[in-house]
């Protein structure tokens, strides 16, 4: 289990949410606050924001991959398509591992939009559930992701040709 990995998991069972556990174990390469890094992710656990869609681990996959190679210029279409590439093979990546990267089917969970459990045991449905597990794999993709992406980075510039 790598540093990141069980630091996310770590946070996650503090009670941070999936999303917040894994942008919040990441501030080391990205280098947000903790707080800055906890606002941008916490309206995306449980599914973004309660609704039980896109799993908010992989919703922080997706921010940090944002942070770290994410594009500015709205023209910059090669940019741009080069990072949804990256955030498709990166949902690719934990949907190969756990069949899908929404969360009320990473649950087994259906519930109708009035739930018939209580905040409370909502709550703790979720912290006895799979999502621990779901935090520290998204950060071992992201780990994944960064060291290959130092390895690239610094395979380029020993191997650049220049006279």
């Amino acid at each position: 289990m790598s540093k990141h990995s069980r630091l996310a998991r770590e946070l996650f069972e503090k009670g941070y949410n999936c999303s917040q556990s894994v942008v919040l174990a990441f501030c080391d390469e990205t280098d947000l606050n903790s707080e800055t890094a906890l606002k941008i992710s916490s309206s995306f656990g449980g599914g973004m924001g309660g609704l039980q869609e896109v799993c908010g681990a992989v919703t922080g996959i997706f921010i940090v991959a944002g942070i770290l190679d994410g594009y500015s210029v709205p023209q910059d279409e090669t940019a741009k398509a080069e990072h949804y590439k990256l955030i498709k093979s990166l949902a690719a990546k934990f949907k190969d591992k756990n069949q899908t990267i929404i969360c009320k089917e990473l649950l087994g969970l259906y519930l109708e939009k009035e739930s018939h459990l209580s905040e409370e045991n909502n709550k703790s449905y979720y912290k006895r559930r799979l999502c621990a597990g779901y935090v520290e794999c998204a950060a071992k993709i992201l780990d994944d992701y960064i060291q290959n992406r130092y390895v690239e980075e610094n395979y380029n510039d020993e191997n650049s040709c220049s006279k």
